[in-house]
């Protein structure tokens, strides 16, 4: 008996210690279970739950637009030609019979006396208002302290004894080519003084003109003489504007 419970004794420690290390990895074990049971817990706590999602497939159909109905063409329709009124025939008015005037019995008139022997004036042939209207005699001209000289149109002549000016060709003319005669009529006075210088005929361009207009201001002439006494003369002299000279 004594022997047994040596023995028993003896293994004791050993069994405890064996028992002992079981237990603690049991417990270790279960606590590492229920650590990760409470961080699934955890996990799927905070996590939101997604709903499934359901695919559906749209299908769109294009309609062809509807055609457009072409607009009617508007006939123009004529309107009905009017009627014709049918005319109307009236009745001419029967005017009445005009009722004769009674002529009136003429009055006999009373006799003219007889006539004065005293003469009676003859009318003035001349009227009153003719003799009013009459124009008066023409006035003469105021006299003057000096000797007068009879007043003569000028003489129009074939030839005078002048030094006439040569017109200057316009430089823009004779780029575009423009020709022609100018005629300037002037009158040569009693003193030699050239007096109404005038274009009688122009040659077409305005230039030209002007041209031969001053060269006959820019001439000279002496007093025309008819026997040895001066007369005022007309001339006209022509100008000839060509792009050969």
């Amino acid at each position: 008996m004594q022997a047994s419970h040596t023995v028993s004794a003896g293994a004791t420690p050993a069994s405890s210690a064996r028992m002992n290390f079981r237990v603690l990895t049991t417990t270790v074990a279960v606590a590492a279970v229920h650590v990760a049971l409470l961080a699934v817990v955890l996990t799927l706590r905070h996590e939101p739950v997604q709903p499934p999602l359901e695919s559906r497939v749209m299908t769109a159909q294009l309609l062809a637009p509807a055609p457009v109905a072409a607009p009617v063409a508007l006939q123009s329709i004529a309107p009905p030609p009017p009627k014709p009124t049918p005319p109307v025939h009236t009745k001419p008015k029967v005017q009445p019979k005009p009722t004769p005037t009674p002529k009136p019995t003429p009055t006999p008139l009373p006799e003219a006396a007889a006539p004065s022997p005293t003469p009676v004036a003859a009318p003035d042939p001349t009227p009153p208002a003719a003799a009013a209207m009459a124009a008066p005699a023409p006035q003469a001209a105021p006299a003057i302290g000096r000797q007068t000289m009879e007043i003569t149109a000028p003489k129009n002549v074939s030839h005078l004894d002048c030094n006439i000016a040569r017109p200057e060709y316009p430089s823009l003319s004779k780029r575009r080519g423009e020709t022609g005669t100018a005629y300037v009529k002037f009158v040569v006075g009693l003193t030699g003084k050239l007096e109404n210088v005038e274009l009688k005929k122009s040659s077409g361009f305005s230039r030209l003109d002007d041209a031969a207009l001053a060269a006959v201001h820019a001439s000279a002439c002496k007093p025309y003489l008819e026997n040895g006494q001066p007369v005022r003369a007309a001339y006209t002299q022509p100008y000839d504007f060509n792009l050969n000279d």
